[in-house]
């Protein structure tokens, strides 16, 4: 896959211990990359990280508002591609922890590129923000890459301001040796994650308990992704920035159109599965979150050949597969999941799956 990019090239992903960190770090492992991780420990258990137990990883920890932990890390494995996927990822913790937020997504992100650019090895680097980058003007027709940047909470505002960082590095420093995107994702589900204030594991949590599930905005749309999806999004990316196939600037990746679900239609689709599913509607008041988020994708398919690959139905599918059987045995579905998608991804065609 990826034109075989990937195989024995020197890697550095940081926040490899978190939910999508530890997904690309797998699927990372698979293609032959030598990884290396950057992160804190991980904040749940358990831990997708730790299921996987993914020793072929050099696992180094430690705090992006480190500066000089940093530095090493990137400039001791003297990676040809960096992954930035650490970050402080929740809305309603920001709300709480603003400044720890803008700390670790603004000035830690700036500690990173510190160190890319005095690595020399480095050729590419993609940093993963967020669909919440936007302006919340609450396009119905999906947010297209030039839309204005914007922010409410501070979440939304630090991954902003990250895009705007990345840039300025780009144009000061990077450019034209170390080839600079960022990486726009939707709304991420699939096994593993037990992130608080996450909607798939506070299902996942009340239906082992056998408890209500506490709902705030039931109308809120989202664009609902399985993890792999963003990921083989970042990893084409990634290879057609090393070839010098694609260009240096923001990339959406979000689902099929229909998957832009309701949080009402999500737990609808999960009902199927696990009937016994109770809700509570949360009074509130709650903090401010954007009522409607999509993405306009046709920019990576158009120039990356990158398209998702589960519908609605399949990302439901999977991810309830994964902590059924997760919650029935211990069993960890992640390895089976990435071969399937990478078949579905031969099967449509896509040329980075060959």
């Amino acid at each position: 896959m990826f034109s075989g990019i990937y195989a024995s090239r020197r890697v550095l992903v940081t926040g490899h211990t978190g939910f999508k960190g530890s997904w690309l770090c797998m699927w990372l492992a698979s293609l032959g990359a030598q990884v290396r991780g950057f992160s804190l420990d991980p904040d749940t258990s358990p831990s997708h990280w730790d299921l996987l137990s993914l020793r072929e990883i050099d696992d180094v920890r430690g705090d992006l508002r480190d500066p000089e932990a940093v530095e090493t890390a990137i400039r001791d494995w003297k990676p040809e591609i960096v992954f930035h996927l650490a970050a402080q990822p929740l809305v309603r913790r920001s709300y709480r922890e603003p400044v720890a937020t803008f700390d670790t997504n603004v000035m830690g992100l700036v500690h990173v590129l510190e160190a890319v650019r005095k690595t020399p090895s480095v050729r590419v680097f993609v940093n993963a923000t967020t669909d919440k980058v936007y302006a919340d003007g609450q396009r119905p027709t999906g947010y297209v890459e030039s839309d204005p940047l914007g922010g409410h909470d501070p979440y939304s505002t630090s991954k902003a301001c990250a895009e705007l960082v990345t840039e300025s590095y780009r144009k000061s420093f990077l450019a034209p040796n170390i080839h600079v995107s960022t990486a726009r994702a939707g709304n991420v589900i699939g096994g593993g994650d037990w992130a608080e204030d996450r909607l798939v594991p506070d299902i996942v949590r009340a239906v082992a308990a056998n408890t209500a599930l506490d709902i705030r905005n039931p109308s809120a749309v989202r664009p609902w992704q399985h993890v792999l999806e963003p990921l083989s999004g970042y990893l084409r990316l990634g290879q057609m920035l090393f070839d010098g196939e694609a260009t240096s600037h923001a990339w959406n990746f979000g689902p099929s159109a229909d998957a832009n679900l309701p949080v009402s239609g999500l737990i609808d689709g999960i009902r199927q599965y696990w009937p016994e599913l109770r809700l509570a509607l949360s009074p509130g008041p709650h903090p401010h979150e954007a009522e409607t988020l999509r993405l306009d994708c046709h920019h990576a398919a158009e120039h990356l050949g990158w398209t998702p690959v589960w519908d609605a139905t399949e990302t439901i599918r999977r991810t309830v597969s994964w902590y059924g059987a997760y919650l029935a045995n211990g069993t960890v579905a992640s390895h089976g999941d990435l071969g399937a998608y990478a078949l579905a991804a031969r099967e449509r065609g896509l040329s980075w799956a060959e």
